[in-house]
């Protein structure tokens, strides 16, 4: 049984182009068939030139706008964002979706200062209606719900995600509480 993920994120910020290239045409090729977008991290010449559907801007990266300039509508632009100024700038820039966190407390995102929590994504979600903002950071199988009730679009998450043997009872897990 497919986990049916909805998106993938390649975020391996320190290969070399050729080596990244390649990891995302493979990863392009397997997901081919399937519902999953995949977005490489930061650069979008590499989704381009694979035929990935997009490229997802870290914050310090360039801006949605000066990528949209660059390759029009077809790419799919997701960025990262760590208050609500982020978000609305993001999507005034052309962004497609916001990835809004942390959320809970995490160690991979402790660099951000204290988490955020459901109030804050609530508040978010609230302030940019139709605009898919999507819960990241300390995201787990038990506190998803907790971000769907606050309006995100989605969790994301790299321990979450990270066991092959339990991806399957993961994904329907999270998909059960986002209806």
């Amino acid at each position: 049984m497919a986990a049916e993920i909805d998106l993938i994120q390649i975020r391996e910020k320190h290969l070399t182009a050729r080596v990244l290239f390649e990891l995302t045409e493979c990863v392009v090729g397997i997901t081919r068939t399937t519902p999953t977008r995949v977005l490489v991290n930061d650069r979008a010449d590499v989704a381009v030139g694979t035929k990935a559907d997009g490229v997802h801007l870290a914050t310090q990266s360039l801006n949605a706008a000066t990528v949209r300039k660059a390759f029009g509508l077809q790419i799919l632009i997701g960025a990262s964002t760590h208050s609500l100024v982020e978000v609305e700038s993001a999507r005034a820039a052309g962004a497609d979706l916001v990835v809004f966190g942390p959320i809970f407390e995490t160690t991979s995102k402790q660099q951000y200062g204290s988490p955020f929590g459901v109030r804050e994504l609530s508040r978010v979600t609230r302030a940019a209606p139709d605009f898919p903002v999507i819960a990241l950071g300390g995201v787990s199988v038990d506190n998803a719900r907790a971000c769907f009730k606050a309006g995100a679009a989605g969790v994301a998450g790299i321990s979450l995600f990270s066991d092959p043997h339990s991806l399957n009872k993961i994904a329907a897990a999270i998909r059960a509480d986002h209806k």
